[in-house]
């Protein structure tokens, strides 16, 4: 049971996009006492972002909530890049040991709608037209002032997790900088009925001296177009015409567009915080860092910030996290997001060079590099993003990568426990001395078996934070009791 609290609520989450509702309902399925509000009247009917990649699809599985995304999802399986009607290379998105192959397009709207309704099964709902207006931290609480009604409202939390978008509240009431720069040019997007020249499972990305595309199959006659283009007027959205010029000129051959569904223009920066935490304020997804939409990596990074947060708080909230597991969060999720950031402004600054000689390099590069297993190997395990791991972080020895089998998935897999994994081949004293440590911790650690080889040590977030192919010595383990000490004695707070 979680300690008894004169807080009102364990959990305080400001913003109720995808991220904000995911935390939500990771709090709900945890069984803690939560609290979510938007500053606007419903969820967005947008689609805006789209891509939900295969290690977020394992993350929502783990959490018990992947059937519905996968009712809903067109299935890409590969990406094609061409020039002017050439194609300059296509490669599988196939990546091997997942039970999710594939990028998931799911349209943001249908997304918040999937993780509202699964919030009302729990019980909750999201409190609309709440505007976060200050906070301030004191010994064991965040005491939050709202609006709502033209009144103002007073709310103590355990923890607040700033969930609200690029121009967060949370993060300019914590005067927290948002390192980074702004791009010059201006982007497009714009979601259109087309005819069915195009697959429905592939991607393509359009490097133009005009500025680059890349089209998101909805269907496989409806499609995302994500574009550079000039400066757009103050006062209009793209136009049918406007996207129509953009295909001719940019796009594959013969691929039309018939209908506007939606349309926008947008600024993009490339930016970030330096420091996720203040006392017991938290930051997550665009409150936390914002980047460049090619590459479709921006949902995806804030969901997984707030699946690695959760267990942390939920592990502090029972009494037995310590100050180092908190920071953790800020630790383990920096070098990622900085990473991400690498890697779609790379992709913009390729797709968009207007130097001659750098397209031409690019142009002849692309085809040759696209061919090598190696190289492919690489760009999927980039962009699917089941290459994360988090090596060098204070509560992982090894290399910290994702782990996922059978028994932690469906949402009863896995919560805030972590697993010990004891392969088929673990000796009997091994295995004795196993049982003795994990009962040491209560029940913060479960033993099971599994046809794997060694002992493993599992966060519950589905990462590995320990392993050992020695078999046989029990004390082999002890690293892995110091590991677990390191990070679950009871807490000492340090207040902002």
């Amino acid at each position: 049971m979680i300690p008894k609290s004169v807080n009102d609520t364990d959990v305080f989450i400001v913003g109720a996009g995808p991220v904000g509702l995911f935390l939500a309902n990771e709090c709900a399925r945890r069984g803690l006492r939560w609290q979510i509000v938007e500053s606007h009247a419903s969820q967005s009917q947008h689609s805006k972002a789209l891509a939900i990649f295969p290690r977020t699809m394992e993350i929502f599985d783990m959490a018990g909530v992947a059937a519905p995304f996968l009712e809903k999802a067109n299935r890409v399986t590969s990406i094609a890049i061409l020039r002017h009607g050439r194609k300059l290379a296509q490669m599988k998105f196939q990546p091997e040991n997942t039970p999710y192959p594939f990028v998931a397009m799911v349209p943001q709207a249908t997304t918040e709608q999937i993780l509202v309704e699964a919030l009302r099964k729990h019980g909750g709902a999201v409190e609309y037209e709440t505007t976060f207006v200050s906070a301030t931290q004191s010994e064991g609480r965040v005491n939050v002032q709202l609006q709502r009604d033209g009144k103002v409202l007073e709310v103590t939390a355990s923890f607040l997790v700033g969930c609200d978008g690029a121009h967060s509240a949370v993060r300019h009431s914590l005067n927290l900088p948002f390192e980074g720069g702004e791009y010059e040019d201006s982007f497009m997007l714009a979601d259109v009925e087309t005819n069915d020249f195009l697959l429905g499972s592939e991607l393509q990305l359009c490097p133009s001296e005009m500025g680059p595309v890349a089209i998101f199959p909805m269907s496989s006659t409806r499609r995302r177009i994500v574009a550079v283009v000039d400066q757009p007027p103050n006062d209009e959205a793209p136009t049918l015409d406007l996207v129509q010029k953009i295909l001719r000129e940019r796009g594959p051959k013969d691929v039309e567009a018939h209908a506007l569904h939606w349309s926008t223009y947008f600024r993009i920066h490339h930016r970030h915080v330096a420091n996720l935490r203040l006392g017991r304020i938290f930051l997550a997804g665009d409150a936390a860092h914002i980047h460049s939409p090619f590459g479709g990596q921006g949902m995806n990074t804030g969901l997984h910030d707030v699946w690695n947060l959760i267990w942390k708080v939920d592990l502090c909230l029972h009494g037995w996290g310590t100050e180092q597991l908190l920071e953790s969060y800020t630790i383990e999720r920096i070098p990622i997001i900085k990473q991400v950031i690498g890697t779609t402004d790379f992709l913009t600054k390729v797709m968009a060079t207007p130097n001659k000689f750098a397209q031409a390099l690019r142009d002849a590069v692309i085809p040759m590099v696209s061919h090598l297993a190696p190289f492919q190997h690489a760009f999927v395990q980039r962009l699917s993003e089941l290459g994360i791991a988090y090596h060098g972080s204070p509560i992982i020895e090894g290399p910290g990568t994702r782990y996922l089998d059978e028994s932690l998935r469906g949402g009863e897999g896995i919560r805030s426990r972590f697993v010990m994994m004891l392969g088929r081949d673990v000796k009997p004293a091994a295995a004795s001395g196993a049982t003795v440590l994990a009962a040491s911790f209560n029940d913060l650690v479960e033993v099971r078996s599994t046809a794997g080889h060694g002992i493993v040590l599992v966060r519950p977030d589905g990462y590995l934070a320990y392993s050992s192919d020695d078999n046989a010595n029990p004390g082999a383990l002890e690293p892995m009791r110091t590991l677990l000490e390191r990070q679950t004695k009871h807490l000492r707070w340090s207040t902002a």
